[in-house]
This record gives structure tokens, C-alpha cells and sequence, in this order.
């Protein structure tokens, strides 16, 4: 899906997206990634939902988002509460969701302003 340009573009912006990647400000990224609104997309080494630890939450606890925005892949699938036990502690929410719907509930709460970081899931294979 392609989405329309906003006011926004300074930032880091879904500007697409379908089952294999998405694109941020037109760049293209086929692997899974973590974004905030000011930083650029960095790998994020985690293949599959499945292979998730509290390991690769602290890598986004670094950045101290606000609310994190998990994208779990094709479908909706939700983390144990022990792997995100410390954004919990930070109080920090961490909501899951399908890559789409995770792409644009990021977009918007960026656009709000908001310190969000994206976390997807995008398997290779």
C-alpha cells in the first residue's frame, strides 16, 4: 500500500508497505527493523516471532520510547508479558499488531508528536 505525504516528512515515515518489506521516507528495508520518529531504521535481529527475547526488547528500551509498536508479522500475535517485563517497569506500553496496522498506528502517533518506536517483524523466509 502506498500512503500520501504529509507535513511529516523530516522524520522517519511509512511512506509503504506490503507482506515482504516497507519503506521509510521511499527507502526500501526487506528485514526486520526498529524505528523511531528521529532516528533511522536500524536492524533488528530478530527472524521470527517465535525467536523473540527480552534481549531484543532492551534494544528498544535503549532508545527510551514511549510506546513501542510491535509488528508480529502477517497476523496479530501477542508477546509473553515476561519478555517486555521491563518496558512494563518503565512504563512504557508495548502494543502488538499485525505489520500493517503497526505501520499505520506509527505514522499517526508520529505525526502526534509522540516519542514511538516501531519494531517489526518481517521474515526473510
Amino acid at each position: 500500500m502506498k500512503l500520501h505525504s504529509t507535513q511529516t516528512q523530516q522524520y522517519q515515515t511509512v511512506t509503504a508497505y506490503d507482506d515482504l518489506g516497507v519503506e521509510f521516507n521511499l527507502v526500501r528495508y526487506e528485514h526486520s527493523l526498529v524505528v523511531m520518529p528521529e532516528l533511522a531504521p536500524v536492524a533488528w535481529e530478530v527472524a521470527s516471532f517465535e525467536s523473540l527475547s527480552a534481549a531484543h526488547f532492551e534494544q528498544i528500551s535503549a532508545q527510551q520510547p514511549d510506546v513501542v509498536i510491535l509488528g508480529t508479522g502477517k497476523k496479530q500475535r501477542f508477546v509473553h508479558p515476561k519478555l517486555i517485563s521491563m518496558l512494563s517497569a518503565q512504563h512504557k506500553g508495548v502494543e502488538c499488531m499485525s505489520n500493517q496496522a503497526a505501520c499505520r498506528t506509527y505514522n499517526i502517533l508520529m505525526a502526534e508528536g509522540r516519542k514511538v518506536a516501531l519494531a517489526l517483524i518481517l521474515e526473510t523466509a
